[in-house]
């Protein structure tokens, strides 16, 4: 064999490793980002633990508005045909009762996330004018509690509006639902005249009498029932303001080149103070105060977040939510929901789009929070301030 010929079988034995490694080193950039250790990771804070039960009281998602008024839409442009959230605590006349403390990870060092002030709403859960029609009951004796529960309607609900009866305590002066051991003159049923899926209507209303009204015969109780006709023009009127104001922001997060690992995922967003919802591939940032409604939303692929091995899956873009009608505006939630996007995009080497998948620069989130703060005003002007006990109840 010649010294050309050996020289070039070496250069075609070095080409072909160059080749091999090439291809290996290619695919390994290309597999899915995996979650790092926690005793491996210098970013890692304590994480976690205990999972909330914020989706566990929640339902599902809330209907697609019917035809007597249409579908609700962002405020802001930049994230058009938002997907309806989870349904929040508030949707019935009573937050429900919830034990489990809401807490969350530290943030990422090299960014922290500031927490946000505390807000507890100022109006109580029950019936209210501005957004129930109430019909007034009386009895000629004391009805027991027990009897006032006993002759309750089945269902909570009339039609696709929640329904409640109240009875009037007067020791403590106030309005609560019929309680063991406690004895009342006076009882309201109410129905709410609106939500997300659309304003009271006639039959509705008929539905609302006759339950309304075989609660009264069964504690020989007499009722008052306000007018059809002003209550359904009322009910309509409170959907299109309704309708005007609702803003659910939705912003997507797509990796630039390698995918994501469901694990990877979820751990820089745990670190950010992401809790697990009850949805597979669905995040909450819990609020502050516990039993409020979480303060964002964060979802992925829901077979990702099914896979047996989450290091395997393959995930390349997330949805960050807000839902701006639950949320108080003191906690700042949009302010948030941008640093944390920052966050994670710097982390995870994604890039912030809207969720049509165009690039956002960073200047077209300002018009957003500007309008968001005209919104709260125009909600605070009618009584129904974001994340109040009304607008939580509406915004349903």
């Amino acid at each position: 064999m010649s010294t050309l010929q050996i020289s070039l079988a070496v250069i075609g034995v070095v080409l072909l490793a160059l080749i091999v490694a090439y291809n290996a080193w290619t695919t390994h950039r290309n597999q899915p980002k995996k979650a790092r250790p926690v005793e491996d990771d210098p970013r890692a804070e304590p994480a976690l633990r205990q999972e909330p039960a914020f989706d566990a009281a929640l339902g599902a998602p809330p209907v697609a508005r019917g035809s007597a008024a249409p579908p609700r839409t962002p405020v802001a442009s930049a994230a058009p045909g938002a997907p309806a959230p989870e349904e929040l605590p508030g949707a019935d006349f009573a937050p429900p009762d919830r034990t489990a403390e809401a807490a969350a990870s530290a943030a990422a060092p090299d960014a922290p996330v500031p927490a946000a002030p505390t807000h507890v709403a100022d109006r109580r859960p029950g019936l209210d004018p501005l957004i129930d029609a109430i019909a007034a009951l009386q009895c000629e004796h004391a009805i027991p509690g027990e009897s006032a529960l006993a002759a309750l309607p089945p269902t909570r609900r009339v039609g696709s509006k929640p329904f409640a009866i109240e009875g009037f305590n007067e020791t403590t002066q106030q309005w609560e639902m019929p309680t063991p051991g406690e004895r009342y003159h006076l009882f309201q049923a109410g129905v709410q005249l609106a939500n997300r899926v659309g304003a009271l209507n006639d039959i509705e209303f008929s539905e609302f009498v006759h339950k309304a009204q075989a609660f009264a015969d069964s504690i020989s109780a007499s009722i008052d029932f306000p007018d059809m006709v002003n209550e359904v023009l009322r009910a309509r009127e409170l959907d299109q303001f309704a309708s005007e104001h609702d803003a659910q922001l939705a912003f997507m997060l797509r990796a630039r080149q390698a995918a994501w690992s469901a694990g990877y995922l979820q751990q820089n967003a745990a670190r950010l103070g992401f809790v697990q919802g009850a949805i597979p591939g669905r995040m909450l940032l819990p609020a502050p105060t516990p039993g409020l409604p979480p303060l964002l939303g964060l979802s992925f692929d829901t077979q990702a977040a099914l896979a047996e091995d989450l290091e395997q899956s393959a995930v390349r873009e997330l949805m960050l939510s807000l839902d701006v009608a639950q949320v108080h505006r003191t906690e700042q939630p949009f302010a948030r929901l941008r640093e944390i996007a920052a966050v994670l995009c710097n982390v995870m080497d994604g890039v912030l789009c809207d969720q049509n998948g165009q690039p956002l620069p960073a200047m077209a989130m300002d018009p957003i929070a500007t309008d968001l703060e005209l919104l709260y005003d125009q909600l605070d002007g009618r009584e129904l301030s974001a994340g109040s006990v009304l607008a939580r109840r509406l915004f349903s």
